[in-house]
């Protein structure tokens, strides 16, 4: 599976999706892409999730019809994250397309 970090998603998060081909914004030069922007280049560059940490996202966005599943984590601290790294991880496993999931991290 393709999977896209937003700019706020930890980059060492990448480890533990080992499995997958793993980009960030910053590295495809899309970081200062605005968030429609982002899902529309992402969405024609074929990846299949995109995670982010930005919680308003589907407040700012019109998510349907889209082809690429939004995961959205509920903090951009790494070392909360990699306490429920598992979830995360699981998130990313069982994404559908188009879907949108919220891991909240506590």
């Amino acid at each position: 599976m393709r999977v896209l970090f937003d700019q706020g998603t930890p980059a060492p998060l990448r480890r533990l999706l080992a499995t997958h081909s793993v980009d960030t914004a910053y590295e495809l030069g899309w970081a200062i892409m605005k968030n429609g922007e982002l899902i529309q280049a992402a969405e024609s560059a074929g990846y299949d999730v995109l995670v982010t940490t930005d919680t308003n996202l589907k407040y700012q966005q019109n998510l349907r019809d889209r082809k690429i599943a939004i995961i959205v984590l509920s903090t951009t601290s790494w070392p909360r994250i990699r306490s429920c790294s598992a979830r995360v991880v699981d998130a990313v496993e069982q994404v559908a397309h188009g879907s949108y999931i919220e891991v909240v991290i506590a």
